[in-house]
This record gives C-alpha cells, sequence and structure tokens, in this order.
C-alpha cells in the first residue's frame, strides 16, 4: 500500500461525499489519518466506519465559527497533530442576481468564502505547529464568471484572493498554501444541476475547452491527493484549467463580449424560467442549516 502520509493528519471540510469524501478515502489509502468535517451524520459517520480507526467525524458547519473552531481542535485533539488541511466545503444556488432570494445568495458566500476564512482561521496555529500545507478549494469559476452563476463566480474568486494572502502571511510560519481550481467534476451537485437546469448544461456544452467538459471524480481526487503530497502552490482539475488563469484578461475584455452577448441571449432567459419552474434555489444535494 502507499504511505505518503503515514503518520500525517489531515482536515477535510466538506467531507460527507464528492470530493471531499474522495480525498480523505484516498489519504488513509496511502497511510494517513483524517478528521472529517460536514453537515451530513448519517454520510460522515458511514464513511469514517468505512475508514475506520484512522478517521473520526465531526459535525460543524462553516457557517458557525465557534462550530468550526470546536471541531478543528477536537481533531488536533484526538490525533495529537493536523498536517493537511483540505477547505472543500462549497455550495452553489441557481438563479440570476435580479432573480434569486437574497438569503441564497449570502448563503453562498458565507459558506463559499467566509467558510473558508473560518476553517484557515481555526486551522492556523496547528498547521503552524506541525510546518504543515493548507489546499483550499477554489474553482475555473475564479477565473471565467457567468451570468446565473454570480454568487458562486463572486465566493470563488474571493477564495481565491484570500487563499493568496493567507499564503503570504503563512510564508513567516514555513507554513504552505495552495490553491485548487476544478472545472466541472463529476458530483451530486453538479449532475443536479444539470437535471434541475437545462440551460446550466447547454450553456457549458457552447463554453471553450476545458469548461465545456466533466472531469471524473477519480481524476479530481488523485489530483487534489498529489497536491497535498507535494504542497503545491496550484492544482487545476483538469490541467488544462491553467490555460483559463493565464487568458483570464482576455475572458473578461471587449475582445470576448461579442461571443458572451450571443450566447446569454437566449440561455439567460431561459435559466430564469427554469428556476422560476423548479420553486427552489440551490440542488437538493446541498444540505441546508438555520446556522446564522
Amino acid at each position: 500500500m502507499p504511505s505518503s502520509f503515514t503518520g500525517k493528519v489531515a482536515v477535510v471540510t466538506g467531507a460527507a461525499r464528492g470530493i471531499g469524501a474522495g480525498v480523505a478515502r484516498e489519504y488513509v489509502r496511502r497511510g494517513g489519518r483524517v478528521a472529517l468535517l460536514g453537515l451530513e451524520p448519517d454520510e460522515l459517520k458511514s464513511l469514517a466506519a468505512e475508514l475506520g480507526d484512522a478517521a473520526a467525524w465531526w459535525e460543524a458547519d462553516v457557517r458557525d465559527t465557534a462550530a468550526v473552531q470546536s471541531a478543528v481542535d477536537a481533531a488536533a485533539d484526538r490525533f495529537g497533530r493536523i498536517d493537511h488541511v483540505l477547505a472543500n466545503a462549497g455550495i452553489a444556488a441557481y438563479g440570476t442576481v435580479r432573480q434569486i432570494d437574497p438569503g441564497a445568495f449570502e448563503r453562498v458566500v458565507d459558506v463559499n468564502l467566509n467558510g473558508v476564512f473560518r476553517t484557515l482561521r481555526a486551522a492556523a496555529p496547528h498547521v503552524i505547529a506541525t510546518k504543515g500545507y493548507v489546499l483550499v478549494v477554489s474553482s475555473l469559476a475564479a477565473f471565467t464568471p457567468l451570468a446565473g452563476l454570480a454568487p458562486y463566480n463572486a465566493s470563488k474568486a474571493g477564495v481565491e484572493a484570500l487563499a493568496l494572502a493567507y499564503r503570504q502571511e503563512m510564508w513567516v510560519h514555513g507554513v504552505k498554501v495552495g490553491v485548487c481550481h476544478p472545472s466541472w467534476i463529476d458530483t451530486d451537485i453538479v449532475r443536479g444541476a444539470e437535471d434541475d437546469l437545462p440551460s446550466f448544461k447547454a450553456i457549458r456544452g457552447r463554453l471553450p475547452w476545458p469548461a465545456n467538459g466533466t472531469t471524473s471524480l477519480e481524476e479530481c481526487v488523485e489530483a487534489v491527493t498529489h497536491g497535498l503530497e507535494k504542497k503545491k502552490r496550484r492544482v487545476y482539475v483538469p490541467k488544462g484549467v491553467l490555460v483559463a488563469n493565464l487568458t483570464k484578461p482576455l475572458f473578461s475584455s471587449a475582445v470576448a463580449e461579442p461571443i458572451a452577448k450571443r450566447l446569454v441571449k437566449r440561455t439567460v432567459p431561459q435559466m430564469e424560467r427554469e428556476v422560476a419552474a423548479l420553486g427552489r434555489s440551490h440542488s437538493a444535494h446541498v444540505p441546508v442549516t438555520d446556522a446564522k
């Protein structure tokens, strides 16, 4: 069995399913131990049971500062150290800015951006003690904002900026910080969005590579785990997302606007109709809480 994480401990937020659960499994397979943080106790409990003594779980909403701090500190007490942190918890919401419920917009930002801040703040003393590594999950969306995804785009762009500032702050402590930029990954949330909103799938299909494709969960897990192992500055999933980073100024320039206008002229009204008919602002696979 691979043993690249033997003696190491990782904290994973959003660990109940998808990328978080996949990385937790691979981390343990390679000899490490994991603290699973998330909102779905049944899934977390099941995953921890599957992974055995190498895993423990805590129900913690990243919107709750005290809960995140308590869970991270408890994980450090349970395992004796924290070497890696995967700040992975994230959600999306449906609808344009003029249509979306303000509470849904605010919730996306609170989970995706403020939740990462709470995670980084809680983990800081522990990763400083081990000269560890933190990988913050942003998105391809940080480089390519799309109509109808404003809260997700804004939060993921903010997450990238937060991670880059945190990286500089942690240099003096010997801690490395990376940013992960997945494109569309074959998870419950992406499949659910395509089922809920045919316009979402249509928009993606008209985008340039790699934004028009879907990456397997297995490929994403391998890339993220490799990033943790090598303490990478950037993790692109797939690797072609690097092109989106390099061409970000072009994407938002006047040169690209005529193409974007043609794309959204039909898809935006269609999306608004679909969201209105759906009667909810999020995927059925996104757990909802009342945390403040």
